[in-house]
């Protein structure tokens, strides 16, 4: 693209001349990312700063860069190495924006989903991935998973990719003739400003606790983040919302958007009734002012319901036929790590994702509610490193009250000591001498080799991840892995 196409839109402080034929190749803010004809930007952020790179990134071949801090640097640095030196307001927003532009806006030629919240955003986008399929239209996904992008699948390394990321990919979804996208969007990619610009046809908003506080310090800015793709929407957008989240009425107060509500109370517009749910699936109905649905989901527990949904709400929104629907929900595969089901025998394991209190809370108590008292529940479970610590004992006294058994053990402890992390867990138990084993593995067979033959065993946390990051080393480790290994031996 031409340099003075790519930058007609930006708002710029000031700027070195150019060649009107200039031609910008791609477009990034990672400088080991810059070839020939690049541009850079450099963005100021939390712990690592863009602008020390301003030098490797020109010796990459950089043809230009963008930057906040233009009086740190020589004219002379840009001169002699024939680069343009674009210098703006805020440039992590420029990044976004100058993403948008250089793929050309892709979000306005497709049928875009985005969905927010604590807990079910990826499980609800795989609802509605499967539903747009089953309606007929190919489909990509951007999540927490991986990135579906046509036949091409990236194991993800961010919920929500980076603004030049997310471009590129909606833009080789439209080459390859997919016309709808679901993307989960995460709070930090919000503040981030990487969904800046995006046209959502769609955004949803599951449910919000607390999470994520080592960022946004409360529970308000964490609030404030998820509520920015609500006010970012247009009046022809759609925003459909759980409003049986006590927060859900401060999301959508500022959104211009159509509100299409589900949830239990009456006031909803998709009232969710006759929830029922066993170890093989979920049914429940879907009653609006004239009409009532009924689903039967494989995915296990009342949140499946509320995630199945509003994927639903988005069918009928989009006119799709009673058939299509019921038949796009019904038929949604088991999402990886997602209250997923190991184990043909009498013992099961059950491997989630459930790395939140709230999140904890309702995968143990979906589980009680099945085995009513009927089979021993026990837990293993521990919590990330260098992340929201005041959730600890929080997910410590929920396990406590909800388990049989607890075996508290180690997550991904980054660069935090496990034991001192596990003794804050610790501190919202009350039950004597619960079992810690810091050792994952060792947890998880312990959990399996000496339970009892008919005992659920939740394994909490981790979900789909292949990992452990230990001191800084991701380390391979996958729960299901490790479970399928000790119910092979031990069961």
């Amino acid at each position: 693209m031409k340099f003075n196409t790519l930058i007609q839109n930006i708002n710029v402080i000031s700027i070195t001349d150019f060649p009107e034929n200039k031609e910008i190749t791609d477009i990034t803010n990672n400088s080991r990312e810059v070839k020939s004809g690049a541009m850079f930007v450099a963005i100021k952020g939390f712990s690592v700063d863009g602008h020390k790179y301003i030098e490797d990134a020109i010796n990459n071949g950089a043809s230009a860069v963008v930057m906040q801090e233009g009086n740190k640097f020589p004219d002379e640095l840009f001169n002699v190495n024939d680069v343009i030196r674009v210098v703006v307001k805020n440039s992590r927003e420029t990044f976004a924006d100058l993403s948008c532009q250089f793929y050309g806006h892709p979000s306005k030629e497709l049928t875009l989903v985005g969905i927010t919240g604590s807990n079910g955003k990826t499980t609800t986008a795989f609802y509605i991935k499967n539903l747009f399929e089953t309606a007929g239209y190919k489909t990509g996904l951007l999540g927490t998973i991986s990135n579906y992008v046509g036949n091409f699948e990236e194991n993800s390394k961010l919920t929500t990719p980076e603004s030049n990321v997310i471009n590129k990919y909606l833009r080789q979804m439209l080459d390859e003739g997919i016309t709808h996208c679901v993307m989960e969007v995460s709070s930090h990619s919000l503040v981030l400003d990487r969904v800046r610009g995006l046209d959502f046809d769609y955004a949803v908003f599951t449910n919000i606790t607390s999470d994520h506080l080592d960022f946004h310090h409360d529970f308000e800015n964490y609030l404030q983040a998820k509520k920015i793709l609500f006010d970012n929407l247009n009046e022809n957008a759609i925003a459909v919302i759980n409003i049986d989240d006590k927060s859900s009425e401060k999301i959508v107060a500022d959104s211009k958007a159509k509100k299409i509500l589900f949830g239990k109370k009456n006031n909803a517009d998709f009232i969710i009734e006759n929830v029922s749910y066993n170890l093989e699936g979920t049914l429940f109905d879907l009653r609006t002012a004239e009409f009532t649905y009924s689903f039967s989901t494989s995915l296990i527990g009342e949140f499946n319901a509320y995630n199945a949904s509003a994927a639903a709400v988005i069918g009928f929104s989009e006119g799709y036929e009673e058939d299509i629907v019921i038949q796009g929900i019904n038929s949604t595969p088991q999402v990886p790590g997602r209250f997923e089901i190991i184990g043909e025998n009498n013992k099961k394991v059950i491997v989630d994702y459930s790395h939140t209190a709230d999140s904890l809370k309702k995968a143990l108590i979906a589980l009680n509610k099945i085995v009513e008292e009927k089979q021993p529940i026990y837990t293993v479970f521990g919590c990330g490193g260098n992340r929201d610590k005041t959730k600890r004992p929080v997910m410590g006294k929920i396990a406590d009250k909800l388990s049989n058994k607890i075996i508290i053990t180690s997550d991904n402890p980054r660069f935090e000591n496990p034991a001192e992390i596990i003794n804050e867990i610790l501190t919202g138990v009350e039950r004597e001498n619960p079992i810690v084993i810091e050792n994952r593995e060792e947890a998880i067979k312990t959990a399996i080799c000496n339970s009892e033959d008919n005992a659920v065993i939740l394994i909490a946390g981790k979900g789909h991840e292949d990992y452990q990051i230990i001191n800084g080393v991701k380390h391979h480790f996958s729960d299901k892995e490790i479970a399928e290994k000790y119910l092979a031996s031990c069961v």
